[in-house]
């Protein structure tokens, strides 16, 4: 069957269908990770999105219940340069392509990814979906405009759990996350070095947190928009001085927001398994893995910081440094609070998919939280 991925702005690229024979609409980005296919799909982060692999093979190794960040595909559909379907990896339990249609997922192959990323790295991320090839323009058209911008969008309350859940038995800081979709490999990363974590949904005020006494407040990765997201902002609020309070990509933007800094939407965000990120404390370059389309301004209002140098930010909480930076295109990637107990990092430390370089974080993270004991 034929199929076609069509923009916002009217630009087509046309293909085979190889998932579900559906139609899907979303923010078209993406990803530029050679691998973790399976990872990234099921990334809570990519709820609402349509992702494109810019890596051509996709589906090489097949799908396995080992590999899910979460319990089910989040992204809306999948574009592909050439989508393979074998089982016959030792870990495979599914085809990729059978599975995504066992999910009831869209997904479109022999697309030109390449003129469809340069498209997208030009004119920045925006709306379009994946139509079958039957399906008339002026419908799909009709169903792109009906599609919610991301600007704006609360997406954390689609993937937040309804209730609160407990992981781990061990003996190190209890940790309470309020969970704006939270991936699996983060929750194991936290576990495996002994901490107790609690995931709230998102919608958890500050009195609830506060009366199971936790020693530290923990905010993960997820969709949408952190400027939409005002409630946890101000629950954030009062929390931050009280408990040491640490994020991760959106619980970075989160955080930031609650100690009055500022976020803004990149052009085409980061995406990937291979973003070069400087730890200005270590100086070591990581390369990192990433998911995010929103970022934090710098002291004065910028987009990027010229330089390397931790410079500094007169927050409602008193003073903060940066203390990571994107050598691709100079946005904060992350920084330390100076006079309460609280750090952010833009990118995913645990590694799900993408290489282990930052995985020190976690145990610099449960440091400072004793230290604060």
């Amino acid at each position: 069957m034929s199929a076609y991925v069509l923009l916002e702005d009217g630009t087509r690229f046309d293909g085979v269908a190889v998932g579900a024979p559906e139609a899907a609409t979303g923010e078209v980005v993406f990803t530029t990770g050679m691998s973790g296919y399976q990872e990234s799909v099921t990334d809570p982060s990519f709820a609402g999105q349509i992702i494109t692999f810019t890596y051509p093979h996709i589906g090489n190794y097949g799908v396995c219940e080992d590999a899910m960040e979460s319990a089910r595909i989040w992204a809306r559909a999948v574009v592909m340069r050439s989508a393979t379907n074998t089982e016959d990896a030792p870990t495979a339990e599914r085809g990729w392509c059978d599975w995504l249609a066992d999910c009831g997922v869209p997904a479109i192959s022999e697309v030109d990814t390449r003129a469809l990323v340069r498209h997208i790295r030009d004119a920045g991320s925006m709306r379009g979906g994946v139509f079958p090839g039957a399906m008339h323009l002026d419908e799909a058209r009709a169903m792109i405009a009906a599609e919610p911008s991301m600007q704006g969008a609360d997406l954390a309350r689609v993937v937040t759990p309804r209730e609160m859940t407990v992981h781990g038995s061990g003996d190190g800081p209890r940790i309470a996350a309020i969970d704006t979709g939270i991936k699996g490999s983060i929750v194991r990363n936290m576990v495996q070095r002994g901490a107790l974590l609690e995931l709230h949904p998102c919608t958890v005020t500050a009195e609830e947190l506060l009366a199971g006494d936790p020693d530290a407040i923990f905010l993960a990765n997820g969709p949408g928009d952190p400027a939409a997201l005002e409630y946890i902002v101000d629950t954030l609020r009062a929390l931050v001085g009280r408990k040491p309070t640490f994020g991760i990509c959106l619980g970075h933007q989160l955080l930031c927001r609650a100690v009055g800094l500022q976020t803004f939407k990149l052009p085409f965000g980061h995406r990937g398994a291979n973003h070069p990120v400087k730890d200005l404390q270590t100086g070591k370059i990581e390369i990192t893995s990433q998911n995010h389309g929103f970022a934090v301004l710098g002291p004065y209002g910028e987009r990027t910081i010229p330089g390397d140098e931790p410079v500094r930010w007169e927050t409602d909480f008193g003073a903060a440094q940066l203390s990571h930076i994107n050598l691709y295109d100079r946005t904060v990637e992350g920084l330390t609070l100076l006079d309460v107990p609280g750090a952010t990092v833009q990118y995913h430390p645990e590694a799900g998919p993408g290489p282990n370089d930052s995985l020190y974080l976690f145990d610099r993270f449960l440091e400072q939280i004793k230290a604060t004991a």
